[in-house]
């Protein structure tokens, strides 16, 4: 549980990091992902699991991973450098209602009264974080608005996250994860290559680039999966809620940032949906 909590501390420091960065989303992805890969390759390499690259398997649906997670980062990444910290995680956190509607399509699994009553909450919740009618808030997001575009970019993210999840299930029984998250950063890198390669990037970046390609990046998903070794999957979902949390009072400590109390109790409902959510999955 240690290793799993360990990890999510750090997750939750990214919103800080991308803050303190000045390069564009998409350089500071493509590096991040860069060192990553380069990390990771060489724990494979030097692991029993090296084999296991040249015969892994459902290669086309391992292809799908890269772009999605691509969107999914980008999305976050943008949510996070545009709109305060609390609205870019808590709209983030709306995967489980995403995989709620998802999972009976793609991976037939029931809807049960518990389910609805989440996801229900999860929509109330969003409702009284936001504070605006529909309309209000597709003018503003006509306008330009750049907390708007930012709150839409969350949830996006937490939609790209959700597809994630359910791509991860269909190859979860075929391959491991670290072989998956090194297949998936490379696709990234490659699929980033021509937009970043070429793009300056200053030396007081590199610390950062460094910090989130080796600690956000590799680090803290190596952490985790060592501690899904120790606990259950649905008990590790979980245990993730400590990550808005944390991310929520960094932005409030390092950044002075103000949590309202609508984004206070919005954001306790979308959290209740996906903690319900995740019981009853675990369940």
């Amino acid at each position: 549980m240690a290793y799993i909590i360990t990890a999510i501390i750090l997750w939750s420091s990214l919103g800080l990091v991308i803050r303190l960065s000045a390069l564009p989303v998409h350089v500071l992805i493509f590096y991040s992902n860069l060192i990553s890969s380069l990390l990771l390759g060489l724990l494979v390499a030097a692991s029993p699991q090296r084999d296991e690259v040249t015969r892994i398997g459902n290669r086309r649906v391992l292809l799908v991973l890269g772009p999605i997670a691509l969107v999914n980062t980008f999305s976050f990444f943008y949510a996070y450098r545009t709109t305060t910290i609390a609205n870019a995680v808590l709209t983030h956190y709306t995967a489980p209602l995403f995989v709620a509607f998802l999972a009976p399509v793609f991976l037939k699994e029931k809807v049960t009264r518990r389910i609805l009553f989440a996801i229900l909450a999860g929509g109330a919740g969003l409702w009284i974080m936001l504070d605006l009618s529909a309309r209000t808030f597709i003018g503003l997001l006509l306008a330009g608005d750049r907390n708007t575009a930012g709150i839409v970019a969350g949830l996006f993210s937490g939609f790209a996250y959700a597809v994630l999840i359910i791509v991860f299930r269909k190859v979860a029984l075929s391959s491991r994860p670290l072989i998956m998250t090194l297949f998936q950063n490379i696709v990234v890198c490659l699929l980033l290559l021509p937009f970043a390669a070429w793009s300056a990037v200053p030396l007081s970046e590199l610390w950062l680039l460094l910090l989130t390609g080796t600690v956000h990046s590799t680090v803290a998903p190596l952490l985790y999966f060592k501690g899904l070794q120790q606990v259950t999957s649905s008990r590790a979902a979980i245990l993730g809620y400590l990550e808005p949390l944390c991310a929520i009072l960094l932005g409030m400590l390092f950044l002075n940032e103000t949590v309202t109390l609508r984004v206070v109790a919005g954001g306790a409902l979308i959290l209740l949906s996906g903690y319900l959510i995740v019981r009853e999955r675990g369940s």
